[in-house]
Formats: C-alpha cells, sequence, structure tokens
C-alpha cells in the first residue's frame, strides 16, 4: 500500500523572509540546498523554522546560512544533541560562489535568505543580492503598500 503524500510538502513554501524584502533592494535571486540533520526536517515539515534574524556568510568559498532558527521537536531522540541556531551549509555551484562573493565586494551590497520552500522532497533556500535600502525609500515602499490596499478598498466598493 503506497503512502499518503502530505499535502505541506507538495512544492509549497515553508517561511518567507518578509523584513528582508523591506530593508532590501532586491537585485538577482539564486535557489540553493540545504544540508540538515533528520531532526531539522522533521522540524522543518511540522513549521517549526523561523528565517527572520537569519543572514547568508560567505567565507572559504562556502556559503552558510546563520541565525535561521529551526526548533526541534519534543519526540526527538534523545540521543541527538539539537542546536537550534547552528550554521547550515548552502550549496551552490562554483560560478554562483564566485558572483555571490565579488558581489559582496561592493559596498552597501549583502546577501540575504528570502526564503525556505519545498522542491520534491528537499528543503531549498531562496537567496539574494541585495542593496540595503536608506530610510525614505522604506517610507516610499510602505506609502506604496497603504496607496495598493486603499485601490482595492474602492475597486471592491464600485
Amino acid at each position: 500500500m503506497a503512502k499518503n503524500k502530505q499535502s505541506s510538502n507538495s512544492g509549497g513554501s515553508i517561511v518567507r523572509n518578509k523584513r528582508a524584502r523591506f530593508d532590501y533592494h532586491i537585485e538577482d535571486k539564486f535557489e540553493a540546498g540545504l544540508v540538515l540533520s533528520g531532526w531539522e526536517v522533521k522540524s522543518i515539515r511540522a513549521n517549526k523554522v523561523q528565517l527572520v534574524d537569519s543572514y547568508i556568510l560567505l567565507k572559504d568559498q562556502e556559503a552558510w546560512l546563520v541565525g535561521c532558527h529551526i526548533t526541534p521537536l519534543q519526540t526527538a531522540s534523545s540521543h541527538v544533541v539539537a542546536e537550534p541556531t547552528r550554521a547550515r551549509k548552502l550549496l551552490l555551484n562554483k560560478r554562483e560562489l564566485s558572483r555571490l562573493f565579488s558581489s559582496t565586494e561592493q559596498k552597501g551590497h549583502t546577501c540575504v535568505a528570502l526564503s525556505l520552500y519545498w522542491k520534491g522532497s528537499r528543503v531549498k533556500c531562496e537567496i539574494a543580492l541585495a542593496k540595503g535600502k536608506k530610510d525614505h525609500d522604506k517610507r516610499a515602499t510602505e506609502k506604496d503598500r497603504d496607496w495598493g490596499r486603499q485601490k482595492q478598498r474602492i475597486m471592491g466598493r464600485g
């Protein structure tokens, strides 16, 4: 008898970093695999993950996801030492890594994690090259968002 697939694993988004889109201008996006242990995958399936304070650390020709908090499940095995905020290696090819390294050398550019999502049975991380926004840019983004909401309300009434 075949196992029933869970609907949460069917290719949808797990978690998004909304703060990154507010704080940065997104210039280029990449898809990276994650090196995870078994308990981390089980916790991600249960949506026990946060990307709010996470960032990408580039060192020694490798990329690391730092600050991503994966809460261990209560049912985790007793012999596993669960570290919720450990640095997780990102799997990228050499061309993508060299592009990230050269771009982050420029002033004002950084690399941020945008979201985690399922691709088949694997967890992928969407990362982006970004440039920090100034305060006036953030205010303009907020005004545009408010105007979009008002337009929707007006169109809904008419």
